[in-house]
């Protein structure tokens, strides 16, 4: 047995080091994921809940951060895969005289598939020749934070114990300690194939005969009957069910909280500070989610979310009101700290847990939050208690919508009175007004109408600018802001609208590089420092704008553009950098989202056409 101290020890590196973002899958149990990249290593993994402290965390420090590492000795061209309908990895190893291949799933966590095990499995196989393959296993504690022994057990595998947790290597190749971890070389000939299970709190046991089979199995009708519930047929079935899964991928089951990504810190500008924790659920993303999974045809999901967001209503109080992110378990304290010990990915710090913009005012939640209640009333009616709680919170709204916020984008600068909040504030109060009245619920329909016509003048009034004949970021600015895209795709303005046409094209010409569009012009007005990349939601919701105003031919070849900046399995980032590099944290739910809308509606118009 050896004992290694956090944050002073010297683990060997994964073998790629900092693999591109782009360079990575995920596989997922519906409470957390595992990032793996194309070299076999998974580098970053949050065991139990999405915003748990790391155990594998080389994403984030090469070094210190952990890694869990199982690779071919010869290869020379890695590929992956997802196995098909599913989110069930695959990793091939191509060398000159043999292929290898790493099976990566997690076992979901649902009523028919039980309680999650918080288990990783990994299955080695040679499927051509003779395949060497290297196992490495270093876990970093709490962010590396915490120390950790290490013991080889006999028949069963590795036993890791920490002040932090522990968890339990399983498999029958014989390992040998090395540093903070274990190690292992093994061959295998054609058709042979060798399991290895990594399970947080696990019992230290070995692996049963047929383990891994059954488990394979359970995760991959799953996966397959759930997507096979998608009524989506049209040109990119594809593209659009691999969103979904994503998309799934990033619910936590146990509550029905959507975090907009699993990840922290992955910079929006190499060595920038622009780098933050989305291992949370913000109302206006996972209204986002909700709405694209219902226009597929899943709405478990919605009807989860809905009891989620019933108890968040039965949470505020009356001087804060709902809260713009929670905790995945529906907690409100998520401070932000910084990882002072981790370099961050390729050195670009600061690395946060944790998020301030939880205390931030975003008028235009509510919005977002009454347009996903809205639609999913339209498939199934909400209860009278979720009305009653909702009916408190357009209260509120009615107070304090006139008060400047920090917006759809979390300035971090001063306050305005923020186009898109005044919009999405119009959005709330109109489809509370629509709700009530097709659902015959108590509410002061009246009153809603007159807040939302004033809410709608103030946008044509005081937004638009005469002079740049476009909508700006708010009154007083000059900027061009992308999210008043969004204009005809919640019915505030129609599509063919002479100002609406009028910003769009300004965005077009100003904000978008090719098919690529940023969401403002940096101009330190958001308070930070450093630049960004463009942002994939913008560019979707560009495409949407597109179609909506007629402009289909145009939106399907910038749509088609898009496509090419996926990562090989068909996942974004946040945001796209001058290369065509993915930025931010990944995958993230914004950009899926906004992908499955936008080709829906561009089916549609074709098909009309």
């Amino acid at each position: 047995m050896g004992y290694y101290a956090a944050g002073n020890r010297m683990h060997g590196v994964p073998p790629t080091g900092y693999l591109p973002i782009e360079e990575h899958g995920i596989v997922g149990d519906l409470r957390t994921v595992a990032l793996v990249g194309t070299d076999g290593t998974v580098d970053w993994y949050c065991p139990s809940r999405f915003d748990a402290p790391s155990l594998f965390g080389a994403l984030l420090d090469a070094r210190k951060g952990g890694y869990f590492s199982l690779s071919s000795h010869v290869t020379t061209r890695p590929k992956q895969m997802y196995l098909p309908d599913t989110n069930i990895l695959l990793t091939r190893f191509h060398g000159a005289e043999a292929v290898g291949e790493v099976i990566d799933f997690m076992v979901p966590e649902t009523s028919s598939t039980r309680k999650a095990r918080d288990l990783l499995v990994r299955q080695a196989r040679a499927v051509r020749g003779r395949a060497t393959f290297e196992l490495a296993c270093h876990p970093a504690f709490d962010y590396g934070r915490a120390p950790h022994t290490v013991e080889v057990v006999a028949g069963v595998g590795a036993v890791f114990e920490s002040p932090a947790g522990h968890c339990v290597l399983r498999t029958r190749v014989p390992l040998k300690v090395e540093e903070s971890g274990v190690a292992a070389t093994f061959t295998l000939d054609e058709g042979e194939s060798v399991d290895i299970q990594l399970e947080w709190r696990g019992e230290v046991r070995p692996l049963a005969t047929g383990e891994t089979t059954d488990l394979f199995t359970l995760t991959s009708d799953f996966w397959q009957n759930w997507v096979s519930q998608s009524r989506y047929r049209g040109r990119w079935r594809e593209t659009v069910q691999r969103s979904a899964l994503a998309l799934k991928l990033l619910v936590y089951h146990p509550t029905g909280a959507l975090v907009a990504a699993p990840t922290t810190s992955l910079p929006e500008e190499l060595g920038g500070g622009r780098n933050w924790d989305y291992r949370y659920s913000w109302l206006r993303d996972a209204a986002f989610t909700v709405y694209a999974l219902m226009t597929l045809g899943f709405l478990e999901e919605a009807a989860s979310f809905m009891e989620w967001v019933q108890a968040r209503c039965e949470s505020a109080t009356p001087e804060r009101d709902v809260m713009i992110m929670y905790a995945v378990d529906g907690g409100e304290e998520i401070p932000e700290t910084t990882l002072d010990h981790l370099e961050g990915y390729r050195g670009s710090r600061p690395v946060r847990i944790g998020n301030n913009a939880v205390h931030q005012r975003q008028i235009d939640v509510y919005g977002e939050l009454m347009d996903s209640v809205y639609l999913y009333n339209r498939e199934v009616p909400i209860s009278y208690d979720l009305w009653i709680g909702l009916s408190k919170r357009l209260n509120w709204l009615a107070k304090h919508w006139q008060e400047p916020d920090e917006g759809v984008w979390e300035i971090r600068g001063p306050r305005q009175r923020f186009t898109y909040s005044a919009l999405m504030t119009w959005v709330a109060f109109d489809r509370a007004g629509r709700l009530a009245r097709d659902r015959g619920l108590p509410a002061p329909v009246e009153r809603w109408r007159k807040l939302a016509a004033a809410a709608h003048r103030f946008v044509q009034d005081s937004c638009w600018d005469r002079e740049l004949q476009a909508y700006v970021m708010h009154p007083g600015s000059r900027l061009l802001d992308a999210s008043v895209l969004v204009m005809p795709l919640v019915k505030f303005a129609g599509p063919t609208d002479p100002r609406f046409l009028s910003t769009l094209d300004r965005i077009g010409t100003e904000l978008t590089s090719d098919s690529l569009v940023y969401r403002y012009a940096i101009t330190g007005h958001d308070g930070l420092d450093g630049g960004e990349g463009t942002f994939n939601l913008c560019s979707f919701w560009y495409v949407e704008a597109l179609t909506r105003a007629g402009r289909v031919r145009e939106a399907r070849t910038i749509f088609e553009k898009m496509l090419t900046y996926s990562n090989h399995l068909g996942l974004y980032a946040e945001q796209i950098g001058a290369s065509g590099e993915a930025l931010g944290n990944f995958p993230q739910a914004f950009t899926h989202l906004a992908l499955i809308s936008a080709a829906v509606n561009l089916d549609r118009a074709l098909d009309r056409r």
